[in-house]
């Protein structure tokens, strides 16, 4: 049964979410609170004393009214309820306590291999099992086969399918799993949705842990894949645009479009603040809440066409920092370059040219929260081009933004 409060875990919470209902992270039944997680980091142990590596937590903003005793729904991406978190502690910015599960979650590629430890272990029951968990592709398994063959074992590929690169990996186990049986080794497979922890050693230990649970007589870690970015010009890029109404950031992001499409060989996806509001963000006010959500907006759509290796121009004002700090990370979350964009034009520069008569209507009161006016503008101390379009040539503003593209790689 739902419980009156909701909550969406992020990507790395929802995969310890499904380890903790699979029975992956034995003995642990729940999230940990904050005192839990700093014991386990300075002293590898849980309260009973039984060695654990790594803090498994779950963050709350802090104006999420769940308190202790109380029950939160744990929810999908989409919305799906996946569990039912029974709050014990809240602290720190965390919501600790069990978990039990509402229903089986649903998967995308390779949905039939994600198998739990009990399955697992029921298939293999009597057998000795050689567990080698897997990051990327196996560079020696002559060496797990050998192993195999002394043990007497039943091979156990686990794949730790976790992020965009997550299908790759099982990919890799898939092959590994059928040239194992070219050299006559009996192999299992189970998808594990297992994090990378930073600390190598405590990836290692985690990873022990969970091949334990699935049954492991004795364990080998694959090595880590060696990861080379691909050159710029093959990487997604969203170039975000940020500045006052009146700037000139829609009129220079236009023309670098264009620049672009005469360019050729790159898709480009042209996102513009006053065209989103009409479609995508439909319906939506200038309370900061709803600034913030039309530039999620924004971002999402950005991220998603550069995770694909597009190219996104975003001319949106963003005249909050945090917000702009969350597309941000919404990109570099997919694999892609985000290039921030200051059109640094002075706020007078831009009343001068009211081409639209905001700022009057704004100055006479009757535009409420008009950003540089009523409503603040933050400006980006963190941006990675500044441009300033008071006096210049709009193709002289345009260059400023395309020349660092081309010699940056972005662009040929």
């Amino acid at each position: 049964m739902t419980a009156p409060f909701e909550w969406t875990p992020d990507t790395r919470e929802l995969a310890d979410l499904e380890l903790l209902l699979s029975g992956a992270y034995h003995p642990l039944t729940g999230f940990m609170s904050s005192a839990e997680a700093h014991a386990v980091e300075e002293h590898g142990t849980l309260a009973d004393g039984t060695r654990w590596p790594a803090p498994v937590t779950l963050t709350l903003p802090d104006d999420h009214p769940a308190a202790p005793g109380d029950r939160i729904t744990l929810r999908d991406p989409e919305g799906a309820p996946l569990a039912v978190l029974t709050v014990t502690d809240r602290s720190g910015g965390r919501a600790a306590g069990p978990v039990e599960a509402l229903g089986a979650a649903e998967h995308g590629p390779f949905a039939r291999l994600r198998r739990s430890p009990a399955e697992v272990r029921k298939e293999l029951a009597g057998h000795e099992v050689l567990a080698v968990t897997m990051r990327g592709p196996l560079d020696d398994l002559e060496e797990i086969a050998a192993t195999a063959e002394e043990m007497e074992a039943t091979v156990l590929l686990l794949p730790l399918a976790f992020g965009e690169g997550g299908p790759a990996v099982v990919r890799a186990a898939l092959k590994a799993r059928d040239r194992l049986g070219e050299r006559g080794a009996v192999t299992a497979l189970a998808v594990v949705p297992l994090a990378p922890r930073e600390d190598h050693a405590v990836d290692l230990e985690l990873r022990e842990h969970v091949a334990e649970a699935y049954g492991a007589t004795e364990h080998l870690a694959g090595p880590e894949p060696v990861t080379l970015p691909g050159p710029p010009h093959r990487r997604g890029l969203v170039v975000f645009f940020t500045g006052l109404s009146g700037s000139g950031k829609s009129t220079v992001a236009r023309g670098l479009r264009d620049a672009l499409l005469e360019r050729g060989g790159r898709t480009v996806t042209y996102l513009d603040g006053d065209v989103v509001r009409h479609l995508l963000s439909a319906g939506l006010g200038f309370s900061r809440q709803d600034r913030d959500l039309n530039i999620r907006r924004i971002g999402f759509v950005a991220a998603e066409a550069a995770r694909h290796g597009g190219l996104a121009i975003c001319a949106p004002i963003a005249p909050y920092a945090a917000t702009r700090e969350e597309v941000r990370t919404m990109v570099e979350a997919v694999g892609a370059d985000f290039l921030l964009v200051h059109v640094a034009t002075p706020l007078a520069e831009c009343e001068r040219r009211d081409r639209k008569g905001l700022y009057a209507k704004a100055r006479a009161g009757l535009i409420p929260e008009f950003t540089g006016i009523s409503a603040p503008y933050e400006e980006p101390d963190d941006a990675d081009l500044v441009v300033d379009t008071t006096g210049i040539a709009v193709e002289q503003a345009v260059d400023a933004v395309l020349n660092p593209l081309v010699q940056g790689g972005w662009v040929r």
